[in-house]
């Protein structure tokens, strides 16, 4: 390992390191408020929403809790200012920030909600017929492997098809099942139902994304215990075929499911080492794939947003480097932290390969920010500040559809608070709002 940190030392300097952060400048960002939500604890704005904000077809649908902790809904047109809002039939414990809600449209234009998961039985419903904001009675998917339900993410599929992913059972013993959804039959099957196995020991946080060609790609750490400090290493696995079988970065077949001895290990990782799990992740127009997450170095005592990267045969690793402070990050529970978990995305910059992270700091007053790289060939990252004022414990999620198709950066916004360890704040509900921004 050292021999490999020694190879790449210099390439990585040149390509990513000891990048200082400007001074913000202007950027054009508008807001658009949609209503009032529940802010006693950061579950509207976990990072793991997939999705809080969709586009289909020239709508955008949201979803949200409001103050009395009820499943809200909203659409309106492609940026305009008047949102239609709807109060669902649907409640939830969102005392406990795991159980966010999740939203996707399929090809046919129906909308696909899961809500209040903590080791639950599964809570899903679809509309009752496309671009309606009314949703059916809960629904099974397949019947199997429901009752302990866990960080539910759905994917649109190229076809209209969707993906379903979510975790059986608990922290630090659990697997990860894979569905998918047929916009035809109008039916859920099961594709994985133990794609990355816990085998009792420890258990999958997964980040996932699908690039232009349709490759499934999907990177994890792997938790032995319900302490965050247990987290360690970033593994890797992508999926030619719809979710059907899975392959190594090198081409090599999985034999599934797939476990701590037989995984692809992108970076290795100590326990303890401030690694927090449930980030993100894209892959380029070559279908490389690039990690985004945090943790400490053992040389330091700050943690740093890092990218973990494949480029040709190697793995890389880039440390951004601009924090200053150090915290630590050790318990159960959701945990108040200074800093978000990073949300990346990417474009083509006239034949360059651009990105940007975005999160939250409270080095910089815990306003949304942004640090940008047009050319990743290049150390050139800049931060900015996308807000004038603080989101409290904030994490970014953002219209992936809207991306995908426009380039346009849409963000779910709301100031919330995060006891630390799973408490809930005091707090009047405040304004959810969309964060609009084009790079």
């Amino acid at each position: 390992m050292k021999l490999y940190r020694l190879k790449y030392q210099l390439l990585l300097c040149i390509l990513f390191c000891g990048a200082a952060p400007a001074m913000a400048q202007s950027t054009k960002v508008t807001t658009n408020t949609i209503g009032l939500g529940w802010a006693n604890n950061s579950v509207n704005t976990v990072i793991f929403r997939k999705n809080s904000l969709v586009t289909f077809k020239g709508e955008q649908y949201a979803a949200y809790y409001n103050n009395h902790q009820v499943l809200m809904l909203a659409k309106r047109k492609s940026s305009s200012a008047n949102w239609q809002v709807a109060t669902t039939q649907y409640k939830a414990d969102a005392a406990d920030a795991h159980k966010d809600i999740s939203i996707m449209v399929d090809g046919a234009g129906y909308l696909h909600v899961a809500w209040g998961h903590h080791n639950q039985a599964l809570n899903y419903a679809k509309s009752i017929k496309p671009g309606s904001l009314i949703l059916s009675d809960p629904q099974s998917m397949t019947g199997v492997g429901e009752n302990r339900v866990s960080y539910p993410e759905f994917y649109r599929l190229r076809g209209g098809d969707l993906l379903f992913v979510y975790r059986d059972g608990g922290s630090g013993n659990g697997n990860l099942v894979m569905n998918r959804y047929s916009i035809t039959s109008q039916k859920w099957v099961n594709v994985q139902q133990n794609l990355i196995d816990g085998e009792g020991k420890r258990n999958a946080y997964w980040q996932m994304c699908i690039d232009k060609k349709g490759i499934i790609h999907i990177s994890w750490v792997w938790r032995e215990s319900p302490d965050v400090a247990s987290n360690h290493d970033m593994c890797y696995a992508r999926s030619n075929d719809g979710g059907g079988s899975w392959e190594k970065s090198t081409g090599e077949k999985y034999a599934l499911p797939i476990n701590a001895a037989n995984a692809e290990y992108a970076c290795k990782i100590p326990q303890r080492s401030e690694l927090i799990n449930q980030t993100s992740m894209f892959a380029d127009d070559k279908g490389n794939p690039f990690i985004a997450t945090y943790w400490r170095d053992s040389s330091s005592a700050i943690p740093q947003y890092h990218i973990v990267f494949k480029i040709g045969d190697n793995w890389h690793l880039a440390n951004l480097g601009f924090r200053k402070t150090a915290f630590t990050l050790g318990g159960t529970g959701t945990k108040r932290i200074p800093i978000s978990r990073p949300q990346i995305i990417a474009w083509n910059n006239n034949g360059k390969q651009s990105a940007a992270i975005v999160f939250r700091d409270t080095e910089r007053g815990d306003k949304v920010s942004v640090a940008i790289n047009n050319d990743l060939k290049t150390a050139n990252w800049r931060v900015n500040d996308l807000t004038t004022i603080s989101v409290g414990e904030w994490e970014p999620t953002y219209d992936t559809e809207l991306w995908k198709d426009k380039k346009i950066l849409n963000l779910f916004v709301q100031q919330v608070t995060q006891v630390d360890g799973e408490g809930k704040a005091n707090m009047a509900p405040t304004k959810v709002q969309v964060l609009e921004w084009k790079p």
